[in-house]
């Protein structure tokens, strides 16, 4: 059911206010008792009689008016939607091509579904997994900054003091996460380090094909990104 935004009464307390009225309590006696206006309880009690007193009388109408004298006819209407649609401009561009006000071709855009540009389709996610395990290895390190104390999401403290972790001699340096993931069976193996040097990534590289031999895996291909290291 429509219903103003802001009615004070629903369908139910409608056919209340008409009820009592039926019942023998005046407009004014009925308006009072409900709560509303002087003048809300003959509106009701005027459409319910009208209505042929079904529940349907006191639903909420359109404040759309019945007439629109100064409505743009159908073929300056299907202009500006045909500029629109072909050049994909704002109200004002298609304003000034089409010789209306903006604000006229914004309404109108706007009630035929035309003032905002449709959503581009989204291409499905080119997924992709290897047969076998040990087919294909991802490699890669994730650096993440060292706290001495945890920051405001955890402590709630927004101050200016609480501000101070960064300042540069507040800076404890960066951890380093190691990892190597199988593509097919999703195997992991992380480490944390404090560097990623050439020699640390050889030495992980090494375990972490260890610990994938040590379950049956036999390692065919790594494929990292192309970092210094």
């Amino acid at each position: 059911m429509y219903l103003h935004a802001h009615a004070k009464l629903g369908l139910a307390g409608r056919l209340a206010l008409v009820a009592a009225v039926e019942g023998g309590l005046s407009l004014r006696a009925a308006a009072a008792a409900f709560n509303v206006s002087p003048a809300t309880a003959p509106r009701w009690w005027q459409r319910w009689r009208s209505g042929g007193r079904r529940p349907q009388a006191l639903v909420d109408r359109s404040s759309r008016p019945q007439r629109s004298p100064r409505l743009l006819a159908a073929e300056l209407q299907e202009r500006i939607c045909a500029c629109r649609r072909k050049t994909g401009w704002g109200p004002r561009l298609v304003a000034g091509a089409t010789g209306f006000a903006h604000s006229t071709g914004w309404k109108l855009l706007k009630r035929a579904g035309l003032s905002r540009r449709p959503s581009s389709v989204t291409e499905p996610a080119n997924r992709y997994e290897w047969p076998c395990p040990g087919d294909l290895l991802h490699m890669d390190v994730s650096r993440d900054a060292r706290f001495l104390r945890p920051g405001h999401r955890v402590s709630g403290e927004r101050s200016q003091r609480s501000r101070r972790w960064m300042r540069p001699e507040t800076r404890v340096g960066y951890d380093y996460l190691h990892a190597v993931v199988d593509d097919h069976a999703r195997l992991a193996y992380v480490e944390l380090h404090e560097n990623e040097t050439a020699a640390r990534v050889t030495a992980f590289v090494e375990r972490a094909l260890a610990v994938v031999a040590g379950q049956g895996i036999v390692a065919r291909r790594l494929m990292t990104d192309n970092a210094f290291a």
